[in-house]
């Protein structure tokens, strides 16, 4: 889910930025110093989005630099468990599939994909036996967070699952009302 969060923080202004608006200046800085920050509280942060309040900036001795404490909004996305995003997939490989779900991509184990037995082929892919349901990259599917770690904060994993209804590629739930009412004209 993505949410704007009210943050605090002392920010260095280099002295090569100090010509510059001082805002536009302060938000150059928190951009470079926030932007693509992963964290387990507040998640992936994308951008900040505005500044609120500017304090009075302070130098400290030998560095030549103003520090200004600085009030801001950050654009963040936070997955949450059970939550479920739209997003395409980006790879497929033997294990599973790949899905960019915003600023990150999430991992659905090919056992998670569908409920069908799953083939693999070299042209990247999945297919069910029973179904004929497939997946290709560039595909665009729903899928639900069911596992979020950030054990390792610079390569956090998002597990996710498409067995579910509704869930999977976008095209089996528009292909499938068609089918079943194909079936009641016929009979």
């Amino acid at each position: 889910m993505f949410y704007e969060i009210t943050a605090k923080s002392h920010v260095r202004v280099p002295p090569a930025l100090m010509g510059a608006n001082i805002k536009e200046a302060l938000l150059q800085k928190l951009n470079d110093n926030f932007e693509g920050h992963i964290n387990g509280e507040i998640g992936f942060v994308i951008y900040v989005t505005e500044i609120l309040n500017i304090g009075e900036g302070v130098i400290i001795p030998g560095d030549g630099a103003p520090y200004y404490e600085t009030e801001f909004r950050l654009l963040t996305f936070i997955p949450e468990m059970q939550e479920v995003c739209l997003g395409k997939i980006s790879d497929i490989t033997n294990f599973g599939a790949f899905i960019n779900i915003g600023p990150v991509d999430g991992m659905i184990h090919v056992s998670q994909t569908m409920d069908d037995f799953i083939s693999f082929s070299k042209t990247k892919v999945l297919s069910g036996k029973q179904s004929k349901k497939t997946l290709k990259v560039d595909d665009r599917c729903r899928a639900r967070i069911i596992a979020v770690s950030y054990k390792d904060i610079t390569n956090p994993k998002i597990g996710l699952t498409m067995r579910q209804p509704k869930l999977g590629n976008v095209r089996w739930s528009e292909e499938s009302p068609n089918k079943k009412s194909k079936k009641t004209k016929e009979e």
